[in-house]
């Protein structure tokens, strides 16, 4: 048997709009099922009958699930997904997207809060390979250089791993 894990987000009562909202910004993403609270047990979820529980959607393939919980748990930043990009100009985008309406005072280090309160880290390709470089040297400048930043700067951090200015 193979084994599955699928993320599973839980907000308040924001799961369809979440799930639109990701879906919209990752290609080849979809919303692939939505279940509905049933007129069962409402003295326990509280919600009416008919009001989205679940939304699952893909986001490039992998597979989430969008669960309108109520308020009882809130996204942290110990959790956070990250997004890897081939390109400055693809992470600026991702940047951008996933950052609208979020916030500002949560950026770090190529790390983004959404305006939903979930954490993104946009991660330029190449950046884990200066981190793991056979030269400590280089390896501790680029890491340097990436805790000053917010959205994480492929170019700067290339300079600072050759030991330019």
């Amino acid at each position: 048997m193979r084994m599955k894990i699928t993320p599973c987000l839980w907000f308040d009562h924001q799961a369809e709009d979440a799930a639109n909202f990701y879906a919209s910004i990752f290609k080849n993403s979809k919303i692939t099922a939505m279940t509905r609270y049933p007129d069962a047990g409402k003295e326990v979820h509280g919600q009416d009958a008919g009001t989205v529980l679940t939304v699952a959607f893909e986001l490039d393939g992998q597979p989430f699930t969008a669960l309108n919980g109520g308020p009882h748990f809130k996204f942290t930043g110990a959790v956070s997904f990250q997004v890897g990009c081939g390109t400055q100009a693809e992470g600026d985008w991702f940047w951008e997207k996933l950052g609208a309406g979020g916030d500002p005072d949560a950026q770090q280090c190529g790390w983004l809060k959404d305006r939903l309160g979930l954490s993104w880290q946009v991660v330029p390709e190449g950046f884990e390979e200066m981190l793991n470089a056979p030269d400590a040297a280089a390896s501790k400048r680029a890491f340097s250089a990436m805790l000053r930043m917010k959205k994480l700067d492929l170019a700067a951090l290339r300079r600072a791993f050759a030991g330019e200015p």
